[in-house]
């Protein structure tokens, strides 16, 4: 286990970077703009599904292979790019959903939770951030050191599952509230388009020397 001081700083520090909305916040705003709530959540499930394959990858120390590896590395970055932008023009080419929906969201939860999974899998940030950020503050010298990256990494995961939930419910309220005409319907499909197309263009010129 950490020591108490070093998870009390891990835990601001990381409480610090999620306050600071970034594309894991921005596909859950989306897909609670299409949904609502409970389709905001499902993608949250997803995403923190995502983020514990993550942090299981680090505690069995496989972090090295990819962070090494520039073409592991971009590798990955390039696939989850892809299929952001994917999603994002078959968001914006698929029409008949302008129509409006009496009987629920034009998705499934399945769906939202499936592809919550496959976007922050293939998610740079988040795959710098567990690998990078988390052994700044891990004793290598410390016995169970695996335990300490997993102690910090599920932390991590649950403070993002609050947090990213807090976005869902938020955007699923308003977009409830709005929901029931074409004109709203014709922009969440461009809204929820062009923000997936513009996720995936910056990830794809994301680098690791940047900020998160």
């Amino acid at each position: 286990m950490p020591p108490l001081s070093t998870y009390a700083v891990f835990l601001a520090t990381a409480m610090a970077l999620l306050a600071i909305p970034g594309p894991a916040v921005l596909y859950v705003v989306t897909r609670s703009i299409e949904m609502g709530r409970s389709g905001g959540l499902a993608s949250v499930a997803g995403i923190t599904t995502g983020t514990f394959v993550h942090v299981g990858l680090a505690t069995a120390g496989l972090s090295s292979l990819i962070l090494a590896s520039k073409a592991a590395f971009d590798a990955v970055k390039y696939v989850g790019a892809a299929y952001l932008i994917f999603l994002g023009v078959r968001r914006l080419l698929t029409k008949a959903e302008d129509r409006v929906e009496e009987d629920g969201p034009p998705r499934t939860r399945r769906r939202a939770y499936t592809q919550g999974i496959v976007v922050n899998l293939t998610n740079p940030k988040t795959i710098v951030f567990i690998f990078a950020f988390i052994p700044q503050f891990v004793d290598p010298n410390a016995r169970h050191v695996w335990l300490q990256v997993l102690v910090l990494g599920a932390s991590f995961a649950c403070l993002g599952f609050l947090s990213d939930s807090a976005y869902a419910l938020t955007a699923g309220a308003v977009a409830d509230r709005l929901r029931g005409s074409r004109r709203i319907a014709r922009f969440e499909r461009w809204f929820g388009g062009s923000v997936l197309i513009g996720l995936g263009i910056a990830a794809a010129a994301w680098t690791p020397s940047r900020s998160r």
